[in-house]
């Protein structure tokens, strides 16, 4: 999965840019994607560190929330490109769960209930 792990997280940022640009999405959704991601990796970064220098660990709820709210695509890339977190069979279990539900809020904002609660918390 690896291989794959990129070009998926790109495509996906894509596809939320796009329905930002076409008006289905508010471009504050595509802010808090990038934005999460961006903290999301950077997590991964600290945390890869500190696991090379015996130093305090950035927590596995954490990594894991911070995917679970929009940061998966970053997480994904850091876990590829830092080669962290990939051989823990659990955490990559839940974090394909966490991406999963992430998905399937992103699906339901394109709803009508969706599209309402979203205006409304805007």
């Amino acid at each position: 999965m690896p291989a794959l792990s990129l070009p998926f997280a790109t495509l996906f940022l894509l596809f939320v840019m796009g329905s930002a640009f076409a008006g289905r999405l508010p471009f504050a959704v595509v802010f808090l994607y990038l934005g999460a991601s961006a903290v999301a990796f950077f997590a991964y970064l600290l945390d890869k560190s500190a696991a090379r220098n015996g130093q305090w660990r950035i927590s596995e709820n954490t990594l894991q929330m911070l995917g679970l709210v929009g940061g998966w695509p970053g997480a994904l890339v850091a876990q590829t490109l830092l080669r962290h977190k990939t051989k823990k069979q659990s955490f990559q279990i839940v974090f394909w769960l966490t991406v999963l539900l992430n998905c399937c809020g992103l699906v339901w904002l394109f709803s009508p209930s969706g599209a309402t609660a979203l205006r409304l918390m805007l």
